[in-house]
């Protein structure tokens, strides 16, 4: 007697293709929302980059170059700066800062937020005895789109503004 061996059956039913098919498309639609999402936070992420990374590395500099001046003088340009003329107490691109050296003569400094060719910085320049200004001594950040300084009841106020309008205000008095 010949015994019937039952062939196994080979593929999947429509139902479970169906199935495969819809749990493969909802996996794939869950992957691509969370990488549409990882995306839109890593673009507010890089504009939020003046705020998390630069502000605090210009607060360190501005406080110990302003803390340690014993008087200042705000100006409209470099040049106004250097001859000392039109000193004014609105907002101003220059600010120079004066320091007391221990031989009982004085130091000054200057920081200029300018445009020299390669984007606006904000400069440091050491002014030198003879009062011919070259080139300055290193900038202090290059990420702001605009840096004013202002006197409001006596205290001097940097504001800077970010690439993505961000604004940022440091106040400092001299050291007594």
């Amino acid at each position: 007697m010949k015994t019937r061996l039952k062939h196994k059956r080979r593929g999947f039913t429509l139902i479970e293709l169906t199935i495969s098919l819809g749990i493969g498309m909802m996996t794939s639609a869950m992957v691509l929302a969370l990488f549409n999402q990882q995306l839109a936070f890593l673009k507010l992420y890089r504009n939020q980059n003046f705020l998390t990374n630069e502000a605090p590395v210009i607060s360190m500099h501005l406080s110990r170059l302003i803390g340690k001046a014993d008087r200042f003088r705000l100006h409209a340009s470099l040049a106004d700066a250097l001859a000392g003329t039109n000193p004014r107490f609105t907002a101003s691109p220059v600010a120079v800062l004066n320091f007391s050296q221990p031989d009982g003569s004085t130091r000054a400094t200057i920081l200029s937020f300018e445009d020299r060719g390669s984007g606006p910085a904000l400069y440091y320049y050491v002014v030198p005895p003879t009062g011919i200004l070259g080139t300055p001594q290193w900038f202090v950040t290059k990420a702001p789109a605009n840096i004013s300084f202002s006197v409001q009841q006596g205290v001097l106020r940097v504001t800077l503004t970010g690439q993505q309008g961000e604004v940022v205000t440091y106040s400092g008095t001299m050291q007594q």
